[in-house]
């Protein structure tokens, strides 16, 4: 199984063999990943997922063998206000040409 952060300008994949029963969460803290990335990673309170979807409860939540815990960086800005603001902004465009 791997662990994985990215970054806009760097990505680190980690693998790590563990054994049955390992969490989302246990598999992220003996990755020690976070070490890589001072400031940036709390195993606490990250976001966590699997093939891009979020988990609730990593602690919870039992790896199964080949997967890959993705942490999740906060976004900043909601998906959908961007979505409105460029759909905005288009139909602006279309006014000022027509």
């Amino acid at each position: 199984m791997e662990v994985a952060y990215a970054l806009p300008e760097r990505q680190v994949v980690v693998p790590l063999e563990v054994e049955a029963g390992t969490t989302m969460y246990e598999a992220v803290v003996r990755s020690r990943i976070a070490e890589q990335f001072p400031g940036q990673i709390d195993p606490e309170r990250i976001a966590m997922g699997i093939f891009a979807k979020a988990e609730p409860n990593p602690r919870a939540r039992v790896l199964a063998d080949g997967e890959r815990v993705e942490l999740y960086r906060p976004l900043l800005a909601d998906p959908n206000d961007s979505r409105k603001d460029r759909a905005q902004k288009a139909k602006q465009k279309r006014a000022q040409e027509g």
